[in-house]
């Protein structure tokens, strides 16, 4: 896995899983630059609207002993990934999107 990779964090107390970019991993927990899984359809809508404020992701840490897993955002077989998905509804990539607030 590496930086800048698009991946969902799921996390323990409280359960909840987390889809964006990896910023970074230290011994004292991740960083991701991302939001809820739950409000990833919000996210696509609020792009994609022609006069909506700019929306960007969130820089979040989260310290090690809350991280379950992280998973690499990938197809799986005919299922696209959240970036695939993301890509073909914003008409454009997420890292694309991301660049504008750099």
């Amino acid at each position: 896995m590496e930086i800048h990779s698009i991946v969902i964090v799921s996390l323990t107390a409280p359960k909840e899983k987390i889809w964006g970019e990896l910023l970074a991993i230290h011994p004292a927990g991740i960083t991701v630059r991302g939001i809820d899984l739950n409000s990833f359809d919000h996210l696509v809508s609020q792009v994609n609207e022609p006069e909506g404020d700019r929306l960007g992701l969130p820089t979040l840490f989260f310290p090690l002993n809350r991280v379950e897993r992280i998973a690499l955002d990938e197809p799986s077989g005919s299922i696209p990934s959240m970036a695939e998905v993301f890509a073909r509804k914003a008409g454009r990539s997420l890292a694309e999107y991301l660049s504008q607030f750099a």
